[in-house]
């Protein structure tokens, strides 16, 4: 099963922690997560279920390749880290 954890800024708008969940690739997982806790649907994605602009993802270490299909592929052991990136000045 993927592991996945989110972002402090994240969590600290939705309680929410790491979770593992089986998934063959990324838009399963984050499928099944949004399913788990529905708050965090709109927080992560657009309204044609696309990964918000200033939401990425690393698998493993990496940066996601596939931003609107989400088709990364993922195994038993991989680490799925969900960010949100803060903007301001």
């Amino acid at each position: 099963m993927a592991k996945v954890s989110f972002t402090p800024n994240l969590a600290r708008h939705i309680n929410v922690s790491s979770m593992t969940m089986p998934a063959s690739n990324l838009r399963n997982l984050v499928d099944a997560v949004c399913q788990k806790d529905a708050r965090l649907k709109p927080y992560l994605l657009d309204d044609q279920s696309r990964l918000r602009k200033h939401v990425t993802v690393f698998i493993d270490g990496k940066q996601l390749r596939d931003r609107e299909g989400l088709s990364d592929s993922l195994d038993d052991h991989s680490e799925v880290f969900i960010a949100q990136a803060l903007s301001g000045g």
